[in-house]
């Protein structure tokens, strides 16, 4: 039987205590309170990224067992334990590949777990297409997503919709008990915002990036998800795509709603150069991936990253936003009953990062990760 006893400042039900977690085999055995130490490690639980499209070269619209396994495994390597691999907008049967791909996939002992899918698209609002291949947007086709439900299988989908499309509204209601449906890409108004909501749409895709702002006149949609408790919403938290200001009042506006995201693309873990995005070149410079006109095109980000910035860069407590990269995602997902928290029963997934919030060791459904 394989143990293993990790001892430090655990975040356990909200709050850091001394704690010793014990595992065996791939579940958290137990988890005690001890005596006050010396040690300044932080244990965590295993990250959960909703949002992540790529890593080490390769882009999940690759749609290859060796592009699916060289992500997981760079994720894994970065504390991410779970994750949901995200298409881009592209012809069906590149997303039909993607899907596939995913969904066949069976995790090793050094790979996240993919959890869930998600959708980016094609049926986002030109307007506000991003990164995003415009030739590939086009307005919602319910055949064509009974047959990517039917790909996927019992993975659960998250899908990012322009709610103004036409046809999007009704496309919302008859899915809603089977994805996820995420605003994002849209030139959506508030009212727009709200009738998708009534209809089921319960997630913001990267809050404040690909949609209008708020103004206090014209509140459009990020109003709209602030004024509705049933919302949860998407920040990636690199420094770039959104102020440090701004990733503070989110967290603070969405209070218990807010998943930490990456929206890594393939040149996330790469040197900086030039890399492909579907159909666009990227160029990765200083942290930074931008199109050649540019615009944003996804992030280099980890989740290790995004938490160690929120507490860095956005000055928020490390208590504030660890659920906001575990436990709040895992329930978005419908994985709340195994991962996102430090319990007994649970996954063994553990982060232990150091004092200066850096990864010291992985342990991934019980198994110690190489982190090299």
């Amino acid at each position: 039987m394989t143990r293993h006893i990790v001892e430090g400042r655990a975040f356990i039900e909200g709050t850091l205590q001394p704690a010793r977690i014990t595992c065996e085999e791939s579940r958290i055995v137990s988890v005690d309170t001890i005596a006050e130490q010396s040690s300044h490690q932080l244990i965590l639980p295993g990250f959960i990224d909703l949002h992540v499209h790529g890593a080490s070269g390769f882009d999940f619209m690759d749609a290859s067992q060796e592009a699916v396994a060289a992500i997981t495994s760079f994720h894994a390597r970065n504390g991410t334990s779970a994750l949901a691999a995200t298409t881009l907008s592209g012809s069906s049967d590149s997303i039909d590949r993607a899907i596939l791909a995913a969904a066949r996939f069976r995790a090793g002992s050094d790979n996240a777990e993919i959890a869930a899918l998600h959708l980016e698209g094609p049926y986002l609002n030109p307007k506000r297409s991003g990164a995003q291949d415009r030739a590939s947007i086009r307005p919602p086709d319910a055949s064509e997503i009974e047959r990517w439900i039917e790909r996927a299988g019992s993975l659960p989908i998250t899908m990012t919709i322009a709610p103004e499309l036409d046809g999007a509204e009704a496309i919302i209601e008859r899915f809603r008990d089977r994805i996820i449906f995420s605003i994002g890409h849209t030139d959506a108004t508030y009212s727009d915002t709200v009738n998708a909501i009534e209809r089921g749409a319960t997630r913001m895709t990267h809050l404040f990036n690909a949609m209008p702002p708020l103004h206090h006149r014209d509140p459009g949609p990020i109003a709209a998800a602030a004024v509705e408790p049933r919302v949860t919403v998407e920040l990636i938290a690199d420094g770039v795509h959104l102020h440090p200001a701004v990733l503070r009042i989110a967290a603070e506006m969405f209070r218990s709603r807010t998943t930490l995201v990456t929206d890594a693309m393939r040149a996330c873990g790469m040197p900086d150069g030039n890399y492909a995005l579907y159909s666009y070149e990227v160029t990765v410079r200083d942290g930074e991936a931008r199109l050649p006109d540019g615009t944003l095109a996804g992030s280099v980000l980890t989740m290790a990253g995004a938490v160690r910035n929120m507490v860095e860069l956005a000055g928020l407590p490390l208590e504030l936003v660890v659920p906001m990269a575990t436990e709040i995602p895992a329930r978005v997902i419908g994985i709340h009953d195994r991962k996102g928290k430090l319990r007994e029963g649970f996954d063994a997934d553990i982060v232990v990062l150091s004092s200066k919030m850096e990864i010291d060791r992985i342990l991934l459904r019980g198994t110690e990760v190489k982190l090299s």
